[in-house]
């Protein structure tokens, strides 16, 4: 997800981008982006958990690459994932997003979105914020794998099944146990960096 860096390791550039092994996905320059500086570093802010919840859900039916490229116009129309204002969201704003090309135009989702406002913020009450509550799935530690490639990757685990089963408890939507599982690989609950990734190692 571009303009917001929160990797480690080297700073993005021209020879970083050529010289690199990456998992095979990274092709674009939106998912090359996104593979080096993002995808598998550990995230406690809560604003941005809460943007990588909304977006995974955005993506159900559709590809990661398409809702990297929408990302910046989403940060503008939903007050830059800001919760409080996003659950208080009314039917003429509903209407004002589903006339929006620059977001995912899906009545569902939209709707989700500010019901998932809503429970986010209960979660935040109960626990003191959404990372305490999130984090503790993983114990509080970014589950390191060794894939030998995508082929190896799962689409869920029993972590990511118990997490959609407790968070659809709270009254999260479009959790599924395949979207939260793609949650925790973008904000470093897991490392699924193939084993011959350079951000494999980066990230351990």
């Amino acid at each position: 997800m571009p303009d917001r860096k929160r990797g480690g390791g080297l700073p993005l550039g021209p020879a970083r981008m050529m010289s690199h092994r990456r998992c095979p996905w990274a092709q674009s320059d939106v998912m090359i982006h996104y593979h080096d500086e993002e995808w598998g570093v550990p995230v406690h802010d809560d604003r941005t958990l809460f943007e990588f919840l909304i977006l995974e859900g955005a993506q159900a039916g559709l590809s990661w690459e398409t809702v990297l490229r929408k990302r910046g116009r989403y940060r503008e129309a939903f007050h830059q994932f800001d919760a409080e204002k996003i659950a208080r969201y009314d039917s003429q704003k509903v209407r004002e997003l589903l006339a929006d090309p620059g977001i995912i135009r899906n009545r569902l989702k939209i709707s989700a979105t500010i019901s998932n406002a809503q429970a986010f913020l209960a979660v935040q009450r109960e626990f003191g914020s959404f990372g305490s509550y999130i984090w503790k799935f993983t114990e509080g530690q970014t589950l390191q794998h060794a894939r030998r490639g995508a082929k190896g990757v799962p689409a869920f685990t029993p972590v990511s099944d118990a997490m959609s089963k407790a968070l659809k408890k709270r009254g999260f939507r479009f959790v599924g146990s395949t979207i939260c599982y793609a949650f925790m690989q973008a904000t470093g609950m897991v490392n699924d960096h193939a084993r011959d990734c350079f951000r494999w190692r980066e990230l351990q």
